[in-house]
C-alpha cells in the first residue's frame, strides 16, 4: 500500500511532531495513513480494522498505566476508572487536544455530520493507537504523549465519587443498599439534532428521584441519574458530615 495523496506524508509527519514523537521512530506510515481514512473515503480501506484493534490497545495501555500509577487501588477501582479513560467522551478531547481532526481523510457528506463526530474521533484515535502498536508491537510510540492525559483524567475521576458515570454509580448505591435497580423512563420532547431531543426520569422505590434531558437516550439517562444521585447519595451525605 501506498501513501497516495499530495503532501499527505508530510501531514502524517506533522501530526507524529504534535504528538511530540519524531519521523524517525518505528512509524508504519501506511499503517497510520489507514487509521486517519474514514469509510467514506473507501470501503475497503479505511480505519474500521485499526480501530478493532486499538479498542483493545487502549484498554491494555490505560491497564498498564492504573497498575504503575495506583498499585494501592482495588481492581473495582481500576475498573471503574479505565471505563472512563477508555471512553467515547475522553477519547475524543485527546483527539481534539491534538487536533486529530484536521488530519482525518472523509467524505463530505460524514463531514457534515456533527452528532457523529465525538464517535468518529474516538474511533480515529483508536486507530491509531493500533498503527503505533503495531508497528513496535509495543506500547514504546503511545505512552509517552497518552500517559499524560489518563493521569489528568484519572485525578479528576478520582475526586467524583461517581466516576463521572452516574447512571453505574446510582446503580452500584441501590443495590448494594436496597438490593433493587432504578428504572429510567424516557420520552422524545425535541427535534432531530436538539441538545435536549429526549428527557428522561429515573425512578426508586415508586419515586421519581431526578429527571434529566440530552441529545441522545444515553445523554438524557445520565443527567436524570446524576441529579437521582445527587440528592439520594451526595446530599445526605454531606448533611451527615455537617
Amino acid at each position: 500500500m501506498k501513501i497516495g495523496y499530495p503532501n499527505r506524508q508530510r501531514q502524517l509527519e506533522k501530526l507524529v511532531e504534535r504528538l511530540g514523537l519524531s519521523e524517525k521512530d518505528p512509524i508504519k506510515w501506511q499503517l497510520l495513513d489507514l487509521a486517519l481514512t474514514h469509510p467514506s473515503i473507501s470501503a475497503e480501506a479505511n480505519y474500521e480494522q485499526l480501530e478493532f484493534v486499538g479498542d483493545a490497545v487502549v484498554r491494555l495501555a490505560a491497564s498498564e498505566f492504573l497498575w504503575e500509577t495506583y498499585p494501592q487501588q482495588p481492581v473495582g477501582e481500576f475498573s471503574a476508572i479505565r471505563s472512563v479513560l477508555v471512553s467515547d467522551r475522553f477519547l475524543a478531547e485527546i483527539a481534539e487536544s491534538y487536533g486529530i481532526g484536521r488530519y482525518l481523510l472523509i467524505g463530505g457528506s460524514a463531514a457534515q455530520d456533527r452528532m457523529g463526530q465525538q464517535s468518529r474521533l474516538a474511533d480515529c484515535l483508536e486507530a491509531i493507537l493500533a498503527a503505533f502498536y503495531l508497528s513496535t508491537q509495543n506500547l514504546q510510540l503511545i505512552r509517552p504523549w497518552l500517559q499524560p492525559h489518563f493521569q489528568n483524567g484519572a485525578t479528576q475521576i478520582l475526586r467524583d465519587p461517581a466516576r463521572q458515570n452516574y447512571k453505574a454509580a446510582l446503580q452500584e448505591w441501590t443495590q448494594s443498599h436496597y438490593k433493587v435497580l432504578p428504572e429510567y423512563t424516557v420520552k422524545e420532547s425535541g427535534p432531530m439534532g436538539d441538545l435536549q431531543r429526549f428527557t428522561a426520569q429515573v425512578w426508586f422505590q415508586g419515586q421519581a428521584v431526578g429527571q434529566g434531558r440530552g441529545r441522545s437516550i444515553k445523554a438524557a439517562e445520565q443527567a436524570a441519574a446524576q441529579q437521582a444521585y445527587q440528592a439520594l447519595v451526595i446530599s445526605p451525605e454531606k448533611k451527615n458530615q455537617d
